[in-house]
This record gives C-alpha cells, structure tokens and sequence, in this order.
C-alpha cells in the first residue's frame, strides 16, 4: 500500500517525512509487532493503514484500537482527531471505556463507529452479546496498544481471548501489537499468537544518571527525602517535570516534601491509581496546557500518554525494573529527534548501587522480563461463560478457537475439558448446588441454562482482583467532594480522628457511611497515619543479579561513590560478599540475639516464603526462631540460639515438603482461591443493585474452599490455585532458582552487625515468629528480674 498523495501533503504541511516504519507497517501483510522509541510515532503508524483504507468512506466498525488504560483511549482520540480532521476525513471515532454512559454504549451496540478506542474488559463484554456478530462482522484491523504492559497480567490472556473470537466473527483481520519497550520480542510474537517483528530505528541515546545531591543517601530508608532539595533545583531548571515515585503512600509523602521545599510555589500536580478520576484529569489537563512545572506520578502516567513539554524525568527510588525505567524515561522529550533526559534518586545506600546496575542495563539494552507460562484457566472458564452469553456454541469448534490465542497455544482437550465441566456444572463437590448449574448440552449445543444469568457474568468480567478499595470524600457537611479511594483493610483500621494524607491534603478520618469514607479538614499537618498502603513493587531478577555481580567483584567498585566502597570494603573484612554462584550468608550476635543474614538476591516474596520455611525449620530443631524480615535482596532471620549450619536447612526438596504442608490451610492460599474463584465465575463481587464487601466474599470463598480441600481436593479451582501459588504468589521457583544458580554456600560468623546487614534491622515489614524462643526469652527475663529483686 503507498501513502497516497493526501496523506504525503499532511506530513509535508507539518514539515514532517514518514518515517520508515511507518511506511513499512502501511505495506505489512499479516500479524505485526512494531517495536518503536517513545516519541516515534508507532501509535500514528498502528493506525495509518486504517485511516488510508477509510479515507474513501467506510461504513461499520473497521479498526479495534485495544489500550490498557482508559486514560490513554481518551489521550489517542485527541491525537487521532488532528489529522482526521486536518485531512477532512469521512472518519468516525469513538472510545468505550468503563466511564461511557450507558446511552452511547447501547447505541454502539447498533451502529459502531469506524474506530473503537476500548480496554480488554469493555471488548470482552462487547464479544458476550447476541450481537457480536453483527457489531464485527466487517472488523479488519485490531490495534493493541503498549501490549508488553497488557502480557505481564492475566488482562494480556483476556486480550488474547477476546481476539480468538473476532477472529472467528471475522475472518481475515490483521493484528498490529505497539510497544516501545519488549525485553523478549519473539516471545511476545509467539504471545500474540505469531506475529512478525518490526523494529524502528532507535533514535538517540538517552541522557540518564544519578542526581548530584549535596548530601549522600541515607543507610537505610525509602522515601529519598534528603534529597528533596535537589529535586527542587532540577525541577526549577526544567520546563516541566515528571517524577516518578513507586508507590503511591510514597506519592503522597514525596508530594508534601516538595511543597515544603518550594519557595518559588512552583504549581506541582500529583496523579497516581487511588487519586479521584476527577482529580486525575485536572492534573492531565494543566499537562497538555503547559500550566504545570512537576508532577509526582505512579504508574499511573507510565504509558503511552503523550506530554510535549516534558524535557526530564525523575526516578526517585530504586527503578526495580530496567523495563520500567526505559518507558519512564522515554516521557521526557517525547520526539524521535531527540534524547530522552532522565536523573535516578536513590533513596539509599543499597539504592544507588542498585541504580548503578539498573543504568549500566540501559545502556547495553538489558532489558528485564520473566517469560509468562501457559494462559491461566481461570480466565479461560471466563471466557467460556462469555461465550455462552452471546449464544450457543459447539465445544471442539471452541477449544480450536482458544488454542489459536497465543497463550493457549497449549491447552490440551483434558483441561478445556475440566473448564468446561465446571462452567456447566461448578465440579464434582458443587453439582448439587443449582446455582453453578449454568451452562447444559443440547442436540450438540453448550446453551445457557438461565439466559438471565447473563447479566450477573457481565457485571463480573474482568480479571483485576486488587485488594477492594472504598471511596473517599469529603464529609456531606463539607461538600462532598471525592478525593480518591483507600483499601478496605485500611478504612476498617481507622478510628474518628485519626489523619491520613490522601491528594496531597492531609484529612481526618470522621465515619463509615454506605461504604464511603467520610473525611474533614485536619487541623495538623502532620498526619498520624501517613497513607494508605499501596503496592511494593518488587526488583526484577535480571536487577537483582546484577547487583550481586557488582557486590562480588572489587575491581568494578570504581563506579560507585567512594562512601559506597568504603562499604563494600569493610563487608569484605568483616563476612562474606555475596557474588554469583555462591549463596553468602552470614551469622552474628546482636544484644542477647542471634542473627542470620541470607543474600538470596531472589525477591521480596521468595525471601518471605523462605523466612517462613526456615524458621519452621528452625522451630523444630530447637533454635528458637523469633522474627524475620525480608526484602528483594537478602533475608534476616533472628533467634534464641545461632544457625550455625545453613546449608542442611536450605534444600530444595525439604523446603518443597515444607510449602506444601504451609500452604494446605495458610491464609494467603485462600486469599489466592479466592481471586481465583472471582476471575473464574464461581464467586460474585457484583450483584444487580449492589456490590458485597470485602469481608462478606471472603467470608463465603473461604467456606467454599474448606469444603473443596475436604470433599474435593483435586477440583479444577484449587489445582488452579496451587500452582499460581507456588509460582507468583511465594515465589517458590525464584527459591529453587536461586538454590540452582548458587549451588555453594559461604557462610560466615561476624563479631557483630555487618554493613550489609545493618539497613535489615531497620527494615520495616518485619514478621514476628510464635514459638519456644519467645518463651524462652520470657523465662530469661523473668530470671533475671528476680536476681534484681534478690529471690535468686
């Protein structure tokens, strides 16, 4: 296909040439993933070849434009609108998001639009409708924008799903994937289910270091607070500003730092997932005109959302993930021309050596991602359910159409079969019960029993189960206006009183009412509770190798500040340095207890299961384990008596025989069966006319749970939930991982805390340990009152 003259006349009155990936997608043929920079036009070139094929008119739905955010189909309908209008068009374009009204979808349903800018929730309702067919029946492209952020999560299965089935509605579309960041390009080709990879050129380098700050990082800490002047002279300097933060409690704490170091009253913004939908687009808004100088952000602006004026990016706090920092880092100067500037900010100590690694993978194209497994079969009955709400459907004919997605490229009959089985009939031990009863057989048909169970599958799509959020608003009294929304767990721990920072303001708690959190104005400024707690993220492990390569090799020490070496040097002396290929682990006494330091280097959540193998171990064999606490990096365990021998606790198969046994009835489990159950049909969370609390689903998923292990411990739900367990939720594998990569084991006794060891004690998140050692220490104490008192 050439670029017809009234496209090439548009590039030239900007004063722009198609760039070659832009042409070159226009001539594909077949499946496409175009790997593009920030800045380089992919999103324009997705939709190039439908914009030409419609230039001379077109009726029906002809282009799915697929995003993982609502925010970026809204940002894309803007951009699409220029040169649709500029070349005076016959277009028409319109997005579908969960905050369409009601109106407009139900006349979408009837008489789509040209272009659909939607998310994968809004096209797997669409495909549950009689009217599928009719609705995409003339489809011919479908564009998944950033679908390297969409294949982290089971919302990239559900993409892949939902795209089987227009395939089968409308045979012959094309499937055009966009990312500027992919760590593994053909296995994200394979996960589109085979698509050929087209890479643009890169652009130019980007320009990325560490802030210079006046004081160094603190040994331990995560909030960077000693160097929030520094970011204000970077921010000073700038046109406009993102700084990025990983959390939103450390969002909101950045974002009142800033203000208390800012006596030009630059305008600042916060935008992160918790904030108001209201209060999100007032800071979007001031963005795209220019009438902001920062803003503090989550990854709630790490997509696609293009932000002219940005001309640096701050990453405060370790970057995690080498993937992540490269899509941040390419919202600053978002032109192809021109390099992206970026500067780390290190909350501490360990931080900057993490930076360090994370910016030498930046430079050498590192980029970090685990390979994801088979598609999940949760989501697979999901989607069965679906099915059957737009009509009848033929069992083999479905099981080929799920084996074309590319996650499902596996599936064998056995466990379509299973799913199948428990969408009809909810598994052996629920048949009884009618109301999994929801699909039956028919001369050859898979029919729904109820056709009015319908509307209860579609007010449940979805495959993000967060922890539940409440909505926050300021008191009746006081306006109402709503602020953001707090984890159910969080609201419950409040009392009348207590002060929480939320948008910036920090506000007091007064009551509960309807499931809203009813808040005033707080006279202090400094509140009790800092915030809400968010989501830790976790480094990747390509970061975390890195880091241990670092450490165990001197002769790169040079890149490291020399505070840094003096570090390293003294850890050197006193124990052991940790380095690929051998797990280091040290052992000292602290007070009157011992403490053990593991440098497994295998996650957070790896570290927790194995702190909580270990000191089951440690329990049994008298040692009198009394707490642990875990990070990306290493694992502190702290007891009664030393370990002094490691190496016969750390075996793969005792610590395998050991997760098994934790998890049969542990509290975690059941927090997974029941994400589990939800995505796959078997619990509710919306109900027509009202939506159950928190408390209420787990109260009824954990009861169905306990009877499932008892009458029916091998039903399709808990095998799924097992093996999810086992690999995401304890991160076992990184546990045997770790132990295969680092079959040695160098275990030191130090006089005392050692510097690598230090920042752990002051760790937060830690896990105290019931058992004999805290008996123990009791009766010590008791002793050695009574000496005091002279009765011994």
């Amino acid at each position: 296909m050439i670029l017809p003259d009234r496209f090439r006349d548009w590039f030239a009155a900007r004063g722009w040439a198609p760039h070659a990936h832009q042409l070159a997608l226009l001539e594909a043929r077949g499946d496409t993933l175009l790997i593009a920079p920030t800045g380089g036009g992919k999103t324009l070139a997705g939709f190039l070849p439908s914009l030409v094929d419609l230039a001379g008119g077109g009726t029906g739905l002809h282009t799915l434009y697929l995003s993982p955010l609502k925010a970026l189909t809204a940002d894309i309908a803007r951009n699409l609108a220029a040169p649709v209008g500029e070349m005076g068009l016959p277009i028409r374009i319109e997005d579908r998001t969960g905050d369409t009204s009601s109106t407009k979808r139900a006349r979408q349903r009837v008489d789509p639009p040209n272009i659909l800018l939607t998310t994968p929730e809004s096209l797997a309702l669409l495909t549950s409708y009689p009217e599928a067919p009719k609705i995409f029946k003339d489809l011919k492209r479908v564009v998944v924008d950033e679908i390297h952020a969409l294949a982290e999560s089971k919302r990239g299965d559900q993409t892949m799903l939902g795209i089987a089935r227009l395939r089968t509605l409308s045979p012959g579309l094309t499937v055009t994937g966009l990312s500027a960041t992919v760590a593994d390009p053909e296995g994200l080709a394979a996960f589109m289910g085979g698509a050929t990879v087209l890479r643009a050129d890169p652009g130019p380098a980007a320009d990325i270091a560490l802030l210079p700050t006046s004081a160094p990082a603190p040994w331990a800490g995560g909030n960077a607070h000693y160097a929030v002047p520094d970011v204000m002279a970077a921010v000073e300097k700038a046109r406009m500003t993102l700084i990025f933060v990983n959390t939103r409690a450390q969002a909101e704490l950045f974002f009142q730092q800033l203000w208390e170091h800012n006596p030009q009253n630059l305008p600042i913004g916060l935008h992160h997932g918790s904030l108001a939908r209201e209060a999100r687009q007032r800071v979007e808004q001031a963005m795209a005109a220019g009438a902001l100088r920062a803003v503090v952000c989550t990854g709630s602006l790490d997509l696609g959302i293009d932000w002219g004026d940005v001309d640096l990016v701050l990453q405060v706090g370790a970057p995690k993930l080498v993937t992540r920092l490269v899509q941040r880092i390419g919202r600053s100067n978002h032109r192809y021309d021109a390099p992206s500037r970026a500067r780390l900010v290190p909350a501490n100590r360990f931080e900057v050596i993490e930076s360090v690694v994370a910016l030498e993978a930046v430079n050498t194209g590192d980029l970090d991602g685990e390979r994801r497994g088979p598609g999940p079969l949760d989501v697979l009955c999901q989607h069965i359910l679906l099915t059957a709400c737009a009509g009848p459907f033929e069992a083999d004919a479905l099981y080929h159409e799920f084996r074309s997605a590319g996650p499902y490229r596996t599936l064998t009959r056995a466990d379509f079969d299973a799913c199948l089985d428990f969408c009809a009939t909810g598994g052996y031990a629920l048949k009884a019960y009618d109301r999994w009863q929801r699909l039956m057989l028919r001369g050859g048909l898979w029919y729904l029993r109820d056709p009015r169970v319908a509307k209860l599958i579609r007010l449940n799509i979805g495959t993000i189960t967060d922890p539940e959020h409440l909505n926050v608003r300021m008191a009746r009294s006081r306006g109402g206006a709503p602020l953001g929304t707090v984890e159910e767990s969080f609201a419950a721990s409040l009392e009348p009183g207590d002060t929480f920072l939320i948008g910036g303001k920090v506000v007091a708690f007064e009551r509960l009412r309807e499931m809203v959190v009813e808040v005033g104005h707080a006279a202090r400024k400094q509140p009790r509770i800092a915030v809400f707690s968010g989501v830790k993220m976790a480094s990747s492990l390509q970061v975390s190798h890195r880091i241990q390569a670092l450490i165990g090799d001197p002769g790169r020490w040079d890149v490291l500040p020399p505070d840094l070496r003096d570090w390293l040097e003294t850890q050197r002396r006193l124990s052991v340095l940790p380095r690929p290929g051998v797990l280091a682990c040290e052992t000292f006494p602290r007070g009157d207890r011992w403490h053990f330091t593991l440098y497994g280097f295998a996650g957070r959540n790896a570290h927790q299961t194995l702190g909580l193998l270990l000191t089951r171990q440690m329990e049994a064999l008298g040692l009198g384990p009394l707490g642990f606490v875990p990070t990306d990096h290493a694992l502190m365990i702290w007891s009664v008596d030393p370990l002094t021998d490691p190496a016969r606790l750390l075996n793969a198969g005792a610590l395998r025989e050991g997760l098994d046994g934790w998890l049969s009835g542990n509290s975690l489990i059941k927090r997974s069966f029941r994400n589990v159950a939800t995505i796959a049909g078997l619990m509710q969370r919306n109900l027509p006319g009202q939506r159950r609390s928190g408390k209420q689903a787990t109260f009824s998923s954990d009861i169905i749970h306990d009877t499932l292990r008892r009458h029916d411990p091998d039903h399709l739900l808990l095998r799924i939930t097992r093996d999810e367990a086992r690999r995401g939720l304890v991160d076992f594998d990184r546990i045997e991982d770790m132990l295969r990569s680092n079959p040695l084991i160098d275990h030191a006794l130090a006089p005392h805390v050692t510097p690598l060891s230090a920042p752990l004690i002051l760790e937060i998140g830690k896990v105290s340990v019931e058992g004999e050692g805290r008996e123990r220490l009791m009766a010590r104490e008791a002793e050695r009152l009574m000496q005091e008192a002279g009765l011994a």
